[in-house]
């Protein structure tokens, strides 16, 4: 976030992404850049769709930040790079900018800088910087031990610094629908990284690319509304899966589930992403007129998806972790209840089991579940068969997901639509059905 401020300040144009299935970051970079950060992953997503992602949202920005995700060759198993950020640079041709952990360390920092840079000969490097500086004779040191060992240069190091700590929770760093970052914070940000970071050095070493424009065509002729939950309870979303809805012909409006008393008029679908119900669930709860708008809705038939927190919202109950019970939308007959500890967690390849509003029996869509609640049943609930066979990323069997009623589907997995189109395409031909539907009632 630092680097994006930092070259903003400078003039620059910045098309931020984010590698990985994570929601938070990309709204933080949003909000620095004034540009959608989008998400990249190596698993989930095709290689083809990457390099399509990449060049046209990147095709308008003079230069692209990339944030990684875990340790550089970190994907998803010990064998292979699928997933990694390593991966990704390479399928786009970048260069990766390491920073370590220099914490306790001066020496030895440059015996692991020399295990990553031997690691994967095809990886290149445009250098290091070193977090957890504790002084510049610390740094100094630093630089030192790199001189005899390491081709990448030392570009800075950054002390530990409060001012620029971002609160955290459960999931991760607190959004930014929450904790939206001040001018300020993005000032001092920027000036943080110009004063500890050789920008003029890292920018002089960065390639020129050829960005292939955008051949996709625009969007198809509006064929139905789409209302999008969207508020601080509700805003992990793919942005993506936004856009291929927009692309095959929904018009989105977007609601506040915490705010408004009603749905958007005229709607024809319901779209109801994960984020944090249970942190704002005696307010959601409260909220009883949208609550049995929504249910009733469910009930005529709408085709309704909802993801983690918002499948959650469409539960009878949410109990929080302090026992309490708050009545939820009553769409699907079961309870949730938070947990301290977290329940699943990994990439996750759904097929489907029966036809659904994404698709139809044996269509696979890949995605990712982070959760530390889970589905709370009692002998009394109806029964409600699951329609997703789930294999985790190593291809084994997990227990099975996706439960619908009528046209509601809802699930923990975020599902990427990117890894199969036809679930958006799917999704707003189920929505034109219902409108179709509505017209011949009148």
């Amino acid at each position: 976030m630092g680097m994006m401020a930092s070259l903003i300040r400078r003039g620059h144009s910045v098309a931020p992404f984010k590698v990985g299935p994570d929601f938070i970051d990309p709204g933080h970079h949003s909000r620095i850049t004034g540009t959608i950060s989008r998400n990249l992953d190596g698993w989930m997503l095709s290689q083809e769709y990457n390099l399509h992602c990449f060049g046209k949202n990147a095709q308008f920005a003079n230069i692209a930040v990339i944030e990684g995700v875990m340790g550089l060759f970190d994907g998803y198993d010990g064998k292979s790079e699928a997933g990694s950020t390593a991966q990704i640079a390479k399928w786009l041709g970048l260069p990766v900018v390491l920073i370590v952990d220099a914490k306790s360390m001066a020496r030895s920092a440059a015996a692991i800088v020399q295990g990553f840079e031997r690691f994967d000969p095809n990886v290149v490097f445009a250098g290091v910087i070193f977090n957890h500086v504790g002084s510049n004779r610390h740094l100094k040191y630093l630089k030192e031990a790199l001189s005899d060992h390491v081709n990448m240069p030392c570009l800075g190091g950054i002390s530990y610094e409060e001012a620029v700590c971002i609160p955290e929770r459960h999931l991760g760093l607190v959004t930014s629908h929450e904790h939206c970052l001040s001018d300020d914070t993005v000032e001092h940000l920027g000036e943080v990284i110009e004063k500890n970071v050789d920008m003029d050095r890292l920018l002089s070493l960065m390639p020129d690319i050829q960005i292939a424009g955008d051949t996709t065509g625009g969007r198809t002729i509006r064929q139905c509304r789409i209302g999008v939950a969207m508020d601080e309870a509700f805003c992990f979303y793919y942005q993506d899966n936004l856009d291929l809805l927009e692309f095959y012909g929904a018009e989105l409006l977007f609601f506040s589930p915490m705010r408004d008393s009603a749905l958007p008029e005229d709607i024809d679908g319901l779209y109801l992403g994960g984020g944090y119900p249970e942190l704002f669930a005696k307010r959601l709860s409260g909220n009883h007129n949208l609550l049995k708008q929504i249910r009733d809705k469910s009930l005529d038939g709408m085709p309704i998806y909802a993801e983690c927190g918002g499948f959650m919202y469409l539960c009878q109950e949410l109990k929080d972790k302090n026992g309490r019970k708050h009545q939820m939308a009553g769409c699907f007959p079961y309870g949730s209840a938070m947990f301290d500890k977290l329940k699943s967690m990994g990439y996750r390849e759904i097929t489907l089991l029966n036809d659904t509003i994404l698709g139809r029996t044996g269509q696979v869509i890949r995605g990712h579940e982070f959760h530390y609640s889970d589905i709370v049943r009692r002998e009394t609930d109806e029964a409600i068969e699951a329609i997703y066979k789930v294999s985790d990323r190593a291809g084994e069997d997990k227990v099975s997901e996706g439960f619908r009623r009528r046209r509601t589907l809802g699930s923990y997995i975020h599902l990427h639509f990117g890894s199969c189109p036809d679930a958006a395409a799917n999704m707003v031909s189920a929505c034109r059905e219902y409108k179709q539907e509505r017209k011949g009632r009148r």
